[in-house]
C-alpha cells in the first residue's frame, strides 16, 4: 500500500503580494526572455528549463509542488519523491523541435501579459506552471 502527500511551502500571501508588485512582474518578463533565447540557442536547453521551472517562484515567490510516496516495506515506512510518468525522450525531443520551441513563446507571453493584467494572474500562473509540458512536454 502507498500514500501519495503534496508539499508545499513557502512565505504567506502578503510577502507573496508585495514581491509580485515590486519585483516579480517584471523580473519573470526578464526571466522568460532569457529562458526562450537559451531554449533556441541549443546548448542553453539545460539553462532553459532550470530557468523554467523556478518561474512560479519569480513571479510569486511560490515554491515547486512535489509529490511524495510513502510505501511500507518490511515493517518499514518509506518516502520517495513521486515523479510523474515521462514519455520516450525521442518523442519529446521531436516535440520541442517541431512545436516546442515557437509554441513556448507564444504560450510564456500570453502567460506573463495574463499576470501583468493582474485579473489574469491565476491563469498566467497556471500557464507558466505548465510551461514545461508545453516546451517538451515534461510532466510533473
Amino acid at each position: 500500500m502507498s500514500t501519495v502527500v503534496i508539499a508545499k511551502s513557502g512565505p504567506g500571501f502578503l510577502v507573496r503580494a508585495l514581491w509580485f508588485i515590486f519585483i516579480g512582474w517584471w523580473a519573470t518578463g526578464l526571466v522568460t526572455v532569457i529562458a526562450w533565447i537559451a531554449l533556441i540557442t541549443v546548448i542553453g536547453i539545460p539553462l532553459f528549463a532550470w530557468l523554467i521551472n523556478r518561474v512560479p517562484a519569480v513571479l510569486t515567490l511560490q515554491p515547486r509542488t512535489k509529490a511524495w510516496e510513502a510505501t511500507t516495506e518490511g515493517g518499514v515506512t518509506v518516502m520517495r519523491e513521486s515523479h510523474a510518468t515521462q514519455r520516450p525522450l525521442w518523442q519529446r525531443a521531436l516535440y520541442l523541435v517541431l512545436v516546442g520551441w515557437w509554441f513556448s513563446a507564444l504560450w510564456m507571453g500570453a502567460a506573463w501579459l495574463l499576470c501583468v493584467v493582474i485579473v489574469g494572474l491565476p491563469l498566467g500562473i497556471w500557464m507558466y506552471n505548465r510551461t514545461p509540458l508545453v516546451t517538451t512536454l515534461m510532466r510533473y
